[in-house]
């Protein structure tokens, strides 16, 4: 009960979801540029940072989960929002995994890393563009979630090429090892994947 003489608000203050939103697809991307980092030189500091922003990243999402919980009029459909909002985590989430078990397994950066990674930054870029058009402006947002889709085929191929010159080595525990760092990688590009077809998918919804 509120105390005498208080006086309750009626409705809630209205929550800007896709600003919520759009602030997690902006901690992604600086997890990738920290990964990118990490990727190209190595170090503890580096590797600590990935961590330290993927929790960041974490806590935006539980917001954007919460507010949804108690919204009851949301600008698009809950379950896109809930949907476009795990698969922008998981693209975070396996930049974090990669930098956990390049640690683990002891595997050196290479060449093929540093591609991957210099392109999952670019689309996670094209992502965070695409979020942050998505309220105002849709039609630019899917031209920048087709982009991130360019891209994710792009990380795909790097993948195939560097599982190529991945087999063509004598080393079968180092090969083993290093396959799940570029396993890691392609995983992040598929998520980068599933959120242009979402976007997309609600471009055309309120088109």
């Amino acid at each position: 009960m509120p105390a005498k003489g208080v006086v309750m608000p009626l409705f809630r203050k209205k929550v800007d979801l896709f600003g919520i939103l759009s602030e997690q697809s902006v901690k992604t991307l600086e997890g990738m540029y920290a990964l990118e980092k990490y990727i190209q030189a190595p170090a503890e500091d580096l590797a600590k940072k990935v961590f330290d922003i993927e929790r960041e990243a974490d806590s935006v999402r539980r917001t954007l989960i919460d507010e949804l919980n108690k919204t009851f009029a949301t600008p698009i459909d809950r379950e896109d929002l809930f949907d476009l909002s795990r698969e922008i985590d998981d693209i975070i989430d396996y930049g974090k995994s990669t930098v956990d078990e390049m640690q683990l397994l002891e595997i050196k950066t290479n060449p093929h890393l540093v591609k991957m990674t210099g392109l999952l930054v670019k689309a996670t870029l094209e992502i965070k563009d695409a979020v942050g058009r998505l309220k105002e402006n849709p039609n630019i947002s899917n031209e920048h979630a087709l982009r991130a889709k360019k891209l994710e085929n792009q990380i795909e191929l790097t993948y195939r090429d560097a599982l190529k010159d991945l087999f063509n080595g004598t080393d079968v525990v180092g090969m083993m090892k290093t396959r799940e760092i570029y396993r890691h990688l392609s995983n992040a590009g598929d998520r980068v994947d599933g959120v242009a077809n979402l976007i997309s998918g609600i471009v055309v919804k309120t088109a």
